[in-house]
């Protein structure tokens, strides 16, 4: 049929956290007959439902959800990984005639998808255990100091707290001699053979962003989060597993073992998300450009109500009606 694309358009909805990313998801998802694939590198984890923000049970009624909850608290998930777990699921939706309807706030995953992996070299096993030898004991934000004593132009694209990705960024350094972002901003390999994508950003000013992040956390202390965070705690994990990595786990965990008040560790928790939101929103603004698999980039602002998901009609998006 004339105006129909040569290859599936997959929908991704970006953007920063608390930005409001899942409502609009779903309404798309509920309009176009969509599966929703999580791109959250902690929405990933079984563990911390509350902090990840992961939907809601009544929220996973209402469409398909794929990705969401499907790894230990103490597994890692590469770029590469999640690209070959979403291809897989992207694929198995249009198969089933459904829309694929990404929905996450790791940029670097979106990246790999869309425009491919970085071509970073593998790190020799001897390298990785000699510095696993040498940071035994640092937390992420030490790590994340080490690293910007070595390497300041990646540990600026880095969360402070982040300690899988400073140490991987301090493994690439160790064995090549160069900035992981060297790497990084080299040329990609491409999307996957067939497969064009259909961007959404959502983008708030930095006052709605920051009050937003603020009133979520607000809601996560009330829903349980203490004692989610508690009950891992007690299970035997580590509050160095990844699922740690989530935004005001580490607070909590200080609260509950005396290492500062509670109060003390929430102001500190939403200080930390408000500093990430500004760096995710800061990416979205600059990273992601129409061009090659990527077929529209449409971006938009967002009140402190949240989106009025009433006109989706409007989005420039090709066909939302359309099931594959």
């Amino acid at each position: 049929m004339e105006g129909m694309p040569e290859t599936p358009s997959v929908l991704v909805i970006g953007g920063p956290t608390a930005s409001g990313k899942t409502g609009l998801a779903l309404a798309l998802a509920e309009k176009c007959h969509g599966v929703i694939i999580n791109a959250d590198s902690l929405q990933l984890y079984k563990d911390l439902p509350i902090l990840t923000a992961r939907p809601t049970p009544e929220e996973a009624a209402r469409a398909p959800h794929r990705l969401f909850g499907v790894l230990g608290p103490s597994e890692t998930c590469s770029a590469a990984r999640w690209r070959a777990l979403a291809t897989q699921e992207i694929r198995q939706a249009l198969d089933d005639g459904k829309r694929p309807v990404l929905v996450g706030g790791t940029g670097f995953y979106l990246l790999a998808l869309m425009q491919g992996m970085s071509p970073v070299p593998d790190v020799p096993e001897e390298v990785r255990a000699r510095l696993a030898l040498d940071t035994a004991g640092m937390d992420g934000r030490a790590i994340h100091d080490l690293l910007a004593g070595r390497d300041p132009v990646m540990a600026a694209r880095l969360v402070r707290g982040d300690r899988q990705r400073c140490l991987r960024a301090l493994e690439v350094l160790a064995h090549t001699g160069q900035s992981l972002a060297v790497f990084q901003d080299m040329p990609r390999e491409g999307a996957p053979e067939g497969l064009t994508f259909e961007v959404v950003v959502l983008d708030p000013s930095r006052d709605v962003l920051y009050a937003r992040c603020d009133s979520r956390f607000d809601l996560m202390m009330k829903a349980g989060a203490v004692d989610e965070v508690a009950a891992l705690l007690a299970s035997g994990v580590s509050e160095d597993a990844s699922v740690f990595r989530a935004l005001g786990a580490r607070q909590i965990a200080d609260g509950l073992a005396g290492r500062m008040p509670m109060e003390e560790a929430v102001r500190d928790a939403k200080a930390d998300t408000r500093h990430y939101a500004k760096r995710q929103a800061t990416w979205f603004r600059h990273q992601l450009e129409a061009g090659n698999a990527i077929r529209n980039v449409t971006r938009l602002a967002v009140p402190e109500e949240g989106l009025a998901l009433k006109h989706l009609d409007d989005l420039p998006i090709w066909s939302l009606e359309r099931s594959f």
